[in-house]
């Protein structure tokens, strides 16, 4: 399926793999389109084919979903191999949770749930590393909904980090991007994953959904806006080139 802004694209489109027959792309989708970029939408897990090459794209954006990547599903398998795609051609390439596990899973990582069963589901803090303050402002609080989380192959540089799952946004490359957590959001869409979700919120360390949608409240403005520039980042660096640039890391005493 093809999305495409209200004026003439002209910028090549944006391919964009979702899991199940009702996801939607939400504020990533719409942000993209809005700068310009059409969206064209696979569901390989419902039979829709990947591009062989994305030569014809302006990247890919693998969204997450309620598989593991380590499930013996062929499209999972088919899908963690499809990324060596963006890797090989360096285009931009954005996973989001289950996308970012696939990249991880590409690269020779591991994919795998807290060895105390902890989980994430709700608004927790978000650190940025110095690699990923020296690329941009970070929020301070993010949205998750996972059980697994991934660790950082050789080559991939750490960007930010939590408390129960470490490792929340990763780079390798310049081109490939991966996150733990979901920015892409709608309001609509957060009351339905805490309608759907709620069996969910007895595992541990998972919030209950008013915390969910009263997070929602505090924290989702900031996020909003660093997807708005992470997207650039990620998309567009010519856009990102003329916000204004980021003030040098001072050297804390050790």
């Amino acid at each position: 399926m093809l999305m495409t802004p209200l004026r003439p694209p002209a910028k090549a489109p944006i391919l964009v793999v979702l899991h199940q027959e009702r996801s939607s792309p939400g504020r990533v989708g719409q942000m993209l389109v809005e700068k310009g970029f059409p969206l064209d939408i696979r569901r390989p897990a419902l039979g829709d084919p990947l591009p062989d090459t994305l030569a014809a794209h302006s990247g890919a954006v693998i969204f997450g979903g309620p598989m593991s990547a380590n499930d013996p599903d062929p499209f999972v398998k088919t899908e963690i191999d499809w990324v060596s795609v963006p890797l090989k051609e360096n285009k931009p390439y954005l996973g989001i949770c289950l996308g970012a596990q696939m990249m991880v899973k590409n690269l020779g990582g591991k994919v795998g749930p807290d060895r105390h069963g902890l989980t994430e589901i709700g608004w927790y803090p978000l650190r940025a590393t110095e690699h990923g303050r020296r690329l941009m402002h970070w929020p301070r609080m993010v949205y998750h909904f996972h059980r697994e989380g991934f660790d950082v192959p050789r080559g991939v540089q750490l960007l930010a980090e939590g408390d129960a799952y470490p490792h929340q946004a990763i780079r390798y490359g310049d081109n490939a991007w991966g996150v733990q957590f979901h920015a892409e959001l709608t309001r609509a869409m957060m009351h339905s994953w805490v309608v759907r979700g709620a069996s969910r919120f007895v595992l541990p360390n998972a919030q209950q959904g008013r915390e969910h949608l009263e997070g929602r409240m505090i924290f989702d403005q900031p996020l909003k806006a660093w997807l708005w520039s992470f997207l650039d980042m990620v998309f567009d660096r010519k856009a990102l080139a003329d916000q204004p640039a980021l003030p040098k890391l001072e050297k804390t005493p050790a």
